[in-house]
């Protein structure tokens, strides 16, 4: 035992070596403190990234030195040394996300808030506003008419033109419409001459200003009013500013009890409380409506949900009758969800301002519904429905228009997602197989899709394309991880954000037939590219549970020492949802160098894309519905024995850990299979899913009042019985996702248990993500060190 501790003690001094004396030389060996230092000194990434105009340049955003400021940066698209932008050269730039006019010869985006118009053909730059209103949404018309939002009020810009007003719609009550019946305000009108005659003056006032501003085109249009009682939550005008959808909800709708967090260490000198969410179940979304607005008539029309296919019907029924709770009466409530910077926007209007399209959400998300909408008839008509009895996935529902009035949409119908497109009758897939689309954005041409895809594999990630009317799938890339891409504006280059397992993403051009890729920045310093890094083997575990194949990441040593058995630690990511068994560059990149520093003090390490991580697939998401934590550990107990199979790991020295999703699989793993794990080290851990938010939570569980049992299944606070290993908890105390109070319920029931062998590490500094270098360092010296302690006897 002795000799032991001295080991332990002994090991830290080595960890304690600056990231500096890393980066003296390669051959210098991995520290802690390499690992968990700012990482400034790795490089920084490329974060945002676009074409300029001429289809010549590229520009790009990169993270300063010791700062939180981002500067600019260009670059040639066929190669050169970049150069920062600064000072007067900034005035000229062009920005992300633009959009194009029918003949593609003038580009609009958003600069700093403002909007800006770009001649493709000279290059000249128009600046059509400049305010300090965030303006948002910009879009042409096909005859050149340009249309954006600031706020709720929309505006439109046509070259030579200026800027005028669109449309305004208000939450408040129409000023010209006569008001309620009210008995004493009649007596008053019939008893006061002066009452009644003021009263008609105001009236014929208003009449005679009104019918001047229908026949004065040089007037803006009347305000539509929505009435004083609704919040209007999202606008989009068509193109040609005639119509004007609105999605609203009621104002006095109930927000639920919001949380109080206590901050500790403050400027202040004293104690101090910040409001967050509310909790699963305690704010179920407010339902929404859809407002059809004719803006010349300054008319507003609501459009019903009633004619949706299935909106009647209750997926939940049985759990409300199983719960003694009353059944839904009438449709099911919906919500037009929104990001509302249009790119993925929940309203599509076609440039011709003939076709409207909406996302509509059931909010119980087991339905979603792409409608488009008959201007005439102000009625909804269904394009697409998707159903499925867990829920709908946040991302792959993206859609749009094609210049010839086709929908073209994201499905998981198949069971993964792809492109359907839709001319009037049913979706048709364009893409198909065992992979998954996303991202897809239409070429120049009109006709032709570029989107990410991970055909080869489920980490391989490179940019697709092919024809609206099918006829096969190209791979434009072969670059591995691709992580975005943006055309240009010519149609005839990609602009390719990539990276690699310890490339932090950088930039490619590459041409839109696939030929002659030229990579133009590498922003790594020379201390980290020196470094001999352990490239992860990608693995396939076998399920052992029916699951088929389970993707991993797996660090070893270079040469294995005949007949030795390696403890094992194994890795747990984050969000649930997420993909860190990829050819990118890691979310993880902290743990991927800190799994290189176990192998080097002699571990062999494994992270696994367990059931419910994305890329692989609708199924495989929706595995853990209502059983969370359940097949998950499954699939790391079948890892286990992977590792003792097939890569000389000691299955009796094994530890796990992991940060949010993680850090609560941590938990499910000690606690639900006692004696497996010796240790885990539980980092920003959920302890009990009805503390978490209704936005995630309620998919996977719906809500603790409908279904408790599913909430007692999928929480570790009710296993806690079962720990008999070494636990670790760390939480930062401002979180603001997973709250600390997680932590400390968990603390008060290891105690009342009377359970030994556990210790909890408080950060009252640091929110969900950690920040500083300091707390960092400080948490994985308490992991390396668990792992030291307990696996190495």
């Amino acid at each position: 035992m002795r000799l032991a501790y001295a080991r332990l003690a002994a090991l830290p001094l080595a960890l304690l070596a600056s990231a500096a004396f890393a980066q003296s030389g390669a051959a210098a060996p991995l520290t802690l403190a390499d690992t968990m230092a700012d990482p400034d000194w790795i490089g920084p990434p490329v974060e945002r990234a676009w074409w300029a105009w001429d289809g010549q340049r590229v520009q790009y955003q990169l993270k300063r030195d010791g700062a939180t400021i981002r500067d600019t940066w260009q670059a040639g698209a066929a190669g050169g040394a970049p150069q920062r932008l600064d000072g007067a050269a900034r005035n000229d730039l062009d920005a992300v996300n633009p959009v194009y006019d029918a003949q593609r010869a003038r580009m609009a985006f958003i600069r700093n808030g403002d909007v800006f118009v770009r001649d493709l053909r000279s290059g000249a730059l128009t600046q059509v506003t400049r305010s300090n209103e965030a303006e948002a949404r910009p879009q042409f018309s096909r005859d050149g008419n340009l249309v954006f939002r600031a706020e709720n009020q929309w505006f439109q810009w046509r070259a030579g033109q200026g800027v005028s007003q669109a449309a305004q719609v208000l939450a408040q009550n129409d000023p010209a419409k006569a008001p309620k019946a009210d008995a004493l305000r009649d007596y008053q009108l019939s008893t006061i001459d002066t009452l009644r005659n003021d009263r008609a003056q105001r009236e014929a006032s208003r009449e005679q200003d009104e019918a001047w501003r229908k026949s004065d085109p040089s007037r803006a249009p009347r305000a539509v009013y929505l009435g004083s009682d609704v919040e209007i939550v999202d606008t989009a005008l068509s193109p040609d500013g005639r119509y004007l959808l609105a999605v609203t909800q009621d104002k006095k709708g109930e927000p639920g009890t919001s949380g109080k967090m206590p901050k500790y260490v403050t400027e202040s000198g004293y104690e101090e409380f910040e409001e967050v969410r509310t909790r699963v179940g305690r704010n179920e979304p407010l339902p929404q409506k859809l407002w059809l607005v004719d803006v010349a008539a300054g008319k507003a029309s609501e459009l019903k949900f009633d004619k949706l296919p299935g909106i009647g019907e209750d997926p939940l029924a049985a759990m409300r009758k199983a719960a003694k709770k009353d059944p839904l009466k009438g449709d099911r409530p919906v919500r037009i969800e929104t990001d509302g910077d249009g790119r993925n926007a929940a309203v599509r209007w076609s440039d011709d301002g003939r076709h409207a399209g909406v996302l509509i959400r059931a909010t119980d998300n087991k339905d979603r519904w792409i409608a488009s909408v008959d201007l005439a008839r102000a009625a909804l008509e269904t394009r697409h429905r998707l159903n499925d009895k867990a829920w709908i996935g946040w991302d792959y529902n993206d859609f749009g228009w094609l210049p010839d009035g086709g929908l073209w949409l994201l499905s998981e119908q198949s069971g993964y997602s792809h492109l359907y497109v839709s001319d009037g009758g049913a979706a048709k897939p364009i893409t198909s197989g065992k992979w998954e689309v996303s991202d897809p954005q239409l070429g120049a041409d009109g006709k032709t899709f570029f989107f990410l895809c991970n055909r080869k594999w489920p980490g391989d990630y490179e940019v697709c394309a092919a024809d609206r009317n099918g006829g096969g799938v190209r791979e434009v890339t072969a670059l591995d991880g691709v992580e975005s891409f943006a055309l240009s504006p010519d149609g005839r280059k990609v602009l390719v954000r990539y990276s690699e397992s310890y490339l932090p993403p950088q930039l490619a051009v590459v041409d839109a037939s696939g030929e002659n890729t030229v990579k133009l920045t590498d922003t790594r310093k020379d201390g980290f590219k020196q470094r001999e890094w352990i490239q992860p083997e990608y693995v396939q575990v076998p399920s052992k549970h029916g699951a088929g194949t389970v993707w991993g990441k797996f660090y070893g040593p270079k040469n294995y020492e005949p007949g030795k058995k390696y403890p094992i630690v194994m890795f747990v990511h984050g969000a649930g949802f997420l993909q860190n068994v990829s050819e990118r560059y890691p979310n993880y990149f902290r743990e991927q160098m800190f799994h290189n520093l176990l192998v080097q003090q002699g571990y062999v390490v494994l992270d696994l894309d367990y059931r419910a991580s994305q890329g692989y697939g609708r199924d495989w998401r929706t595995a853990i519905y209502r059983q969370m934590g359940h097949p998950e550990l499954e699939d790391y107990l079948d890892g286990l024995d992977w590792l003792v199979a097939n890569k000389q790991g000691d299955g009796d020295r094994a530890g796990i850990y992991g940060g949010s999703y993680g850090g609560f699989m941590t938990f499910m793993a000690l606690y639900r299979a006692p004696g497996k794990f010796k240790a885990g080290a539980a980092l920003r851990p959920v302890s009990d899913w009805s503390q978490y938010n209704h936005e995630y939570t309620s998919n996977i569980l719906n809500t603790p009042e409908l279904d408790p049992e599913a909430y007692k299944k999928s929480s570790p606070i009710e296993y806690a019985s079962g720990l008999k290993d070494n636990l670790l908890i760390a939480h930062g105390m401002i979180d603001d996702n997973v709250f600390f109070k997680d932590s400390v319920m968990m603390t008060q029931k290891l105690i009342e248990l009377r359970k030994d062998k556990w210790e909890i590490a408080p950060y009252p500094l640091e929110r969900h993500g950690f920040v500083h270098a300091d707390a960092w360092y400080d948490e994985y010296r308490r992991i390396y060190e668990l792992f030291e302690r307990t696996l190495k006897k």
